[in-house]
């Protein structure tokens, strides 16, 4: 019992009861007790328990000032018999205050401790910098992906080759099958015959497509270029006819000699390089052709191109590996290249029947190390004619115990580097 009220008087901060038991002490705020006329029989000692806390509450109650009291207090209730002095007043005011502990605040407090230091810490990892200037995100290359064509150009190509080949190419002895070669890249019940007469004769010889240029909905045009013989006459050999037809009333001239001057001036025409260019239009997954094509010029000569640029030669080294570079050209039309190439290059030979003419020019561009390139125009003895052409020749320096020597690493022709 002694125990619990100790624990009670430090958790309600009371001091502690003095050792005179018996004593009491009267509060000092008490109201005189009215007595009464007739004497009261001696109230009996209150317990030695409830006695310490009744004067532990006096001494309190001393020590607090005094609060001004109303002008009309009721008068305080009698004592009751038997009950201790001043107990009644005590009970009715306490003279301490008890405040309920508010656990939700400092929860709060602590919790706001802890949201002041990680921010806090993140200031210190991150940096304040960061927050203020944001930095620019880096850019990344656009990544480059290969994708198909949304036009199918080769197919384009190739069915305006076919096309063209059947279209330029006729035989009136053959007429139908002109038309079944048309029917293959044409729309379904399109006429085949029409634009031609279905008369005379042409051979086509090559058809080479060119370039396909796009247009709306589908539609493209490609251009084909058409090798074609034919068996008409010359502008010459009509010109002759025409002639002839004047002189019907010349009977002087005898049959041979019309024969003779007939042979003699009507020739067959050499196959011809004419132009086509076919509409078509991609549907239903396929290329077809939309209508008819028109025969266009051939152009006669390229656009210029630009010339290359000069560079420094070196005389001294072109004279040094001249007769190797001969040595290699001679080797190389007759089939053995390899004899004079470096080791580990294998070069293919020139095909048969071609002699080198001679080296006409030597020349290789300044420079050092262990490679040098050079210019080299050679002249071939080829089909009974003699033709000019340029190589651009790789040399390569090969060592040994004993010697040291340039050999052939690639050759190349024209002039590109």
């Amino acid at each position: 019992m002694s125990t619990f009220k100790t624990v009670m008087r430090r958790i309600l901060n009371l001091p502690e009861p003095r050792s005179d038991k018996g004593a009491t002490t009267p509060l000092p705020d008490a109201p005189p007790r009215q007595t009464a006329t007739a004497p009261a029989p001696a109230a009996p000692p209150p317990p030695a328990a409830l006695q310490q806390w009744t004067d532990a509450a006096a001494r309190l109650q001393a020590q607090t000032p005094e609060q001004p009291r109303p002008a009309a207090e009721p008068a305080p209730a009698a004592t009751a018999p038997g009950a201790a002095p001043g107990r009644g007043t005590a009970e009715q005011t306490p003279p301490w205050q008890i405040e309920d502990e508010k656990s939700g605040a400092k929860f709060a407090v602590k919790a706001g401790r802890g949201v002041l230091w990680g921010v806090v810490a993140l200031a210190a990892i991150t940096g304040v910098r960061s927050w203020i200037w944001t930095p620019e995100p880096t850019k990344q290359a656009p990544v480059t992906v290969d994708s198909a064509p949304d036009y199918p150009v080769q197919e384009a190509q190739a069915v305006a080759a076919r096309f063209a080949r059947a279209y330029l190419g006729w035989d009136e002895a053959d007429p139908q099958a002109r038309s079944l070669a048309l029917a293959r890249d044409m729309p379904k019940g399109a006429d085949t015959t029409r634009g031609w007469n279905s008369k005379g004769r042409q051979e086509v010889l090559a058809a080479q497509p060119g370039t396909v240029s796009l247009l709306a909905d589908k539609h493209a045009r490609v251009r084909v270029d058409v090798l074609v013989k034919s068996d008409a006459l010359t502008g010459d050999a009509k010109k002759d006819d025409a002639k002839k037809d004047e002189k019907k009333d010349d009977k002087a001239k005898d049959d041979k000699a019309k024969k003779d001057d007939k042979d003699k001036k009507e020739t067959r025409p050499a196959p011809v390089w004419m132009g086509l260019e076919v509409p078509v239009v991609q549907t239903a997954g396929h290329i077809v052709v939309t209508g008819q094509p028109g025969i266009v010029g051939v152009p006669t000569e390229g656009p210029s191109a630009p010339q290359p640029s000069a560079k420094s030669t070196d005389l001294e080294f072109a004279d040094k590996t001249r007769a190797t570079a001969e040595e290699f050209f001679t080797k190389y039309a007759a089939g053995e290249p390899g004899s004079v190439a470096a080791p580990g290059v294998s070069i293919p030979a020139l095909p048969q029947g071609m002699t080198l003419g001679a080296l006409r020019t030597w020349t290789v561009e300044d420079g050092s190390g262990t490679d040098r390139t050079g210019t080299a125009v050679v002249t071939w003895q080829v089909g009974g004619a003699e033709l000019e052409q340029t190589y651009r020749v790789k040399l390569t320096r090969v060592s040994s115990a004993k010697a040291e020597r340039w050999q052939v690493a690639e050759v190349h022709g024209g002039l590109a580097p």
